[in-house]
């Protein structure tokens, strides 16, 4: 039963615990990525990540401190260094984890830890985010002139009935500009159609 437990410990005593996850972290800090199994992988993004937040801060504690778990020192300098000053605009999520493969001796799920920042061809196959434009968005002042009314507006064809002598005389001339200037556009339309299937 699992009462309690909030983490795994990985089969190991906890010395032995500690020791395996400094010697991984010191190996992904100069490496930039390491293969191991998936439960390890989990395991070492759980202790590595706060140490590479903890170099952001380049002190005398912060390296005091972070030496307490790697021990070694060509891990730490790397890490303050070189991995620091690439991962300083990023708030967390400092790894990424792959799943890669089943070990043939035990069938063991094996996986990829590596230092984002670091996968260069994973940041070329990105594609660059286009910086978007802040525009305010405000009412449009409407215009003092009112809109000229010279464009008729096509309304719905309206069955009414006609006096012969309109049709005549569209007919007679053959176009609807013609047409005397009591009649409206919407007639205008319909009687120009009207000629069109008479002829």
């Amino acid at each position: 039963m699992r009462h309690r437990k909030s983490f795994n410990h990985l089969g190991r005593t906890s010395g032995h615990r500690k020791a395996m996850l400094a010697n991984m972290a010191c190996s992904l800090i100069l490496h930039k990525r390491i293969e191991t199994t998936v439960a390890k992988a989990k395991a070492l993004r759980v202790y590595v990540e706060p140490l590479i937040s903890k170099s952001k801060e380049d002190t005398t504690h912060s390296r005091r401190t972070v030496f307490g778990y790697i021990k070694a020192k060509e891990a730490v300098a790397a890490l303050f260094r070189d991995v620091a000053p690439k991962i300083a605009d990023r708030p967390g999520g400092y790894t990424r984890i792959l799943k890669t493969r089943f070990r043939l001796g035990d069938g063991s799920d094996m996986a990829i830890i590596e230092l984002v920042d670091f996968n260069e061809a994973a940041l070329i196959a990105l594609p660059k985010k286009e910086e978007k434009k802040g525009t305010r968005r405000s009412r449009t002042k409407k215009s003092d002139q009112p809109k000229s009314d010279s464009v008729p507006k096509v309304v719905p064809k309206i069955k009414e009935k006609r006096t012969p002598k309109i049709a005549q005389e569209a007919a007679s001339v053959g176009t609807a500009a013609s047409v005397s200037a009591e009649v409206t556009p919407e007639v205008v339309l319909d009687v120009a159609s009207e000629t069109d299937n008479a002829s």
